[in-house]
């Protein structure tokens, strides 16, 4: 592999490039005011119609090869290469953690500070996408391979990956890597996909008066039994393993006993068979706890049952340090001045690593705060070098004609 730092001082050399770079920066206020109208537009996983057609619009109007959306509505415009180079997907999801009961307006303060929902995670990484494929268009440039500018759906938690999924799905052969415009920090390098299972525990009984019915089992004791068990399971601390009773609910009075209980329990490690023996320690815990409030009863005829519902199985998957995207991603970094932190995490590069394709999430562009809170926030300043960083990743990835070769080999060339 060519020398990286070489690759990118090859690359700003050129004065093509250098316009590029230069577009993204001047158009940083664009940038910006669209950024402010897609975070207004709710968009809970699994209900992104309305951003999804507002972004299409937008990536509709740039002068892409082509702009579709396909059956989950993730947006995807094509950039088609000079050559035959690798295809490369770089993508910011679409999707909030926000339900549509919370305010998404923002509001820009006299310190500068932008506070609304959603603000950065993701829709900063959707106006990366963006910035990006109007800035190649406007100033004419292609890389040796096609490049696919994407907002896909369902990266959150209840999204379980739906969009990325239904890329591989659909298009996997022709995809060589994918880049995520993810993440707070924005010299980070998430280079490992943690793996993870999103559980929903249901308690079920007949349930009953609170005095009247006084002696038969209890959904709500049979599960705080379950979580005494679950909160004290020991994991390792390498490889990163967790576990998270992160909602509970049941009942409907407090003189009634529950004849429902709920529990949405998050497990996630680097490693699968650490993840595999949390899982396995949850199931027993949920098992004793029913078991042990049942017993505690001895009811002649009143009994418990419980079910699970997955609500997301992220696989995992790695790749070394010294990866060719890993090498790139820190080149670009140390032109655009970023500090890189390599790291690990739950990201739509999990399904192209878990499949052996070489992927990684890389941070926004701006300060960011208070991520996945209703306090979240944006600093704009130097922002732009957010998506100058991210465009100088994809050249390296995908090659540019007569100045060099893509770092990513093609998988399958006609």
């Amino acid at each position: 592999m060519t020398d990286p730092a070489k690759m990118i001082e090859a690359l700003v050399s050129k004065e093509e490039v250098q316009k590029v770079l230069a577009h993204i920066k001047e158009h940083d206020g664009d940038t910006l005011a669209e950024q402010l109208e897609l975070v207004a537009i709710k968009s809970p996983s699994n209900h992104e119609e309305a951003r999804a057609k507002r972004f299409f619009e937008m990536m509709s109007s740039v002068g892409l090869d082509e702009v579709r959306m396909d059956s989950v509505n993730n947006v995807i415009g094509v950039l088609k290469g000079t050559g035959c180079g690798p295809t490369i997907i770089v993508s910011g999801h679409m999707d909030t953690v926000f339900g549509f009961e919370v305010d998404c307006t923002p509001h820009v303060k006299e310190d500068g500070w932008i506070w609304a929902p959603g603000i950065c995670d993701d829709t900063r990484g959707m106006v990366e996408v963006l910035a990006i494929a109007k800035a190649m268009t406007a100033c004419g440039v292609r890389a040796a391979g096609d490049i696919w500018f994407v907002g896909n759906v369902g990266e959150e938690s209840v999204g379980d990956l739906r969009g990325t999924r239904n890329l591989f799905k659909d298009h996997g052969s022709e995809i060589d890597a994918l880049v995520s415009i993810d993440g707070t920090t924005p010299g980070g390098v998430c280079r490992t996909a943690v793996a993870g299972h999103k559980i929903k525990y249901t308690f079920r009984g007949r349930g009953g008066h609170a005095l009247g019915a006084f002696g038969i089992p209890n959904c709500n004791n049979a599960m705080g039994r379950a979580i005494a068990k679950i909160a004290e399971i020991q994991v390792p601390a390498d490889p990163k393993t967790i576990f998270n009773v992160g909602v509970v609910s049941g009942g409907v009075s407090v003189n009634a006993i529950p004849s429902e209980s709920t529990m949405l329990i998050d497990m996630r490690s680097t490693d699968d068979a650490a993840l595999a023996a949390v899982y396995e320690k949850v199931e027993k815990a949920v098992k004793e706890g029913l078991e042990e409030e049942l017993a505690r009863w001895s009811h002649p005829t009143e009994t418990l049952t419980v079910s699970k519902e997955i609500l997301s199985d992220r696989p995992g998957g790695s790749q070394p340090d010294d990866a060719p995207i890993v090498l790139a991603a820190r080149a670009a970094n140390d032109w655009a001045g970023f500090e890189t932190r390599l790291g690990s995490g739950s990201t739509d590069a999990n399904i192209p690593l878990s499949l052996g394709v070489p992927a990684l999430a890389v941070g926004r562009g701006g300060k960011q705060i208070d991520g996945h809170a209703v306090t979240e926030r944006f600093f704009p300043e130097g922002a732009y070098k957010g998506p100058q960083r991210a465009f100088l990743l994809l050249m390296e990835l995908a090659g540019l004609e007569g100045v060099c070769e893509p770092v990513i080999q093609k998988r399958n060339c006609k």
